[in-house]
């Protein structure tokens, strides 16, 4: 996901420089949208890691 944020990121500066306003406008709201996204399932992920829920709890009973 982060990938695809950063592929938008890049296409929204390079049709900015060309002059391509909607199009810029455009891939940005989308990569920012992808990067939260990933930032909130990493978070998400990390925080349910240090709660220990998952295959290594379960296998420590």
């Amino acid at each position: 996901m982060l990938k695809y944020a950063i592929i938008f990121a890049i296409i929204s500066l390079i049709a900015g420089a060309l002059g391509f306003t909607g199009v810029a406008a455009g891939a940005a709201g989308i990569a920012k949208v992808l990067f939260f996204v990933f930032v909130a399932l990493a978070v998400l992920f990390v925080v349910l890691a240090m709660l220990g829920v998952g295959a290594a709890r379960k296998a420590l009973r």
